[in-house]
């Protein structure tokens, strides 16, 4: 089974991408969906008791959480240090039920791939990007994004240029949906191609 690992940085379209792959009959595992899950589910007594006054009718209050992180950019490692683990559940599970089920490429949807180290987790890398005007103008459109949000976001995110240095394939969102469908198809063209030679090797 090869494991893809889909990232980019925000606003670069990995949202419309992995909707893509998922699309082509593709299994994948959205981690951004997983911590979502996770704050109103799991996660929340253990980030309760870590950012007091966070949480709201058994849910994580995400504008709340995101005050406190902004007061301390140090509260993020906390943040992480409970959240990435429980991702990680999820993410073994979902492999473990994909490769019983015979499935031959899934996709591993993780926005800081290369930030947590992820990569080492995965056989093949999609970077989605785009040109950073049109990444500037999607974030900005957003609901309560503001200037200083986008530039903390990208603060803690790899610069898209060495994202795309470390890509096994690219997936450029700028061109439109259908320029952007065209190129995940000949990725899993190539794919099923390297699927095919490992079967006919084993």
């Amino acid at each position: 089974m090869i494991v893809v690992g889909l990232t980019g940085s925000i606003g670069m379209g990995k949202s419309t991408t992995s909707g893509l792959f998922a699309n082509a009959g593709i299994p994948v595992n959205d981690s951004d969906r997983n911590v979502h899950a996770l704050y109103s589910g799991k996660a929340v007594e253990v980030i309760e008791q870590a950012f007091p006054g966070v949480t709201q009718n058994g849910s994580v209050d995400r504008q709340r959480l995101g005050e406190e992180l902004r007061k301390n950019p140090a509260n993020f490692k906390v943040l992480e240090a409970i959240v990435h683990p429980l991702v990680r559940e999820i993410e073994t599970e979902f492999l473990q039920t994909q490769k019983a089920a015979g499935q031959d490429i899934v996709v591993l949807d993780i926005p800081l791939l290369f930030e947590t180290g992820a990569e080492r987790r995965v056989d093949k890398i999609v970077v989605v990007t785009c040109d950073s005007l049109i990444q500037k103008e999607r974030v900005l459109a957003r609901p309560g994004m503001t200037e200083d949000k986008f530039a903390m976001i990208l603060s803690r995110q790899m610069p898209d240029a060495q994202k795309r240095a470390r890509a096994d394939f690219i997936v450029d969102t700028g061109k439109g949906l259908e320029a952007a469908r065209k190129q995940v198809g000949e990725i899993l063209r190539e794919l099923r191609g390297q699927v095919k030679k490992d079967n006919a090797g084993a």
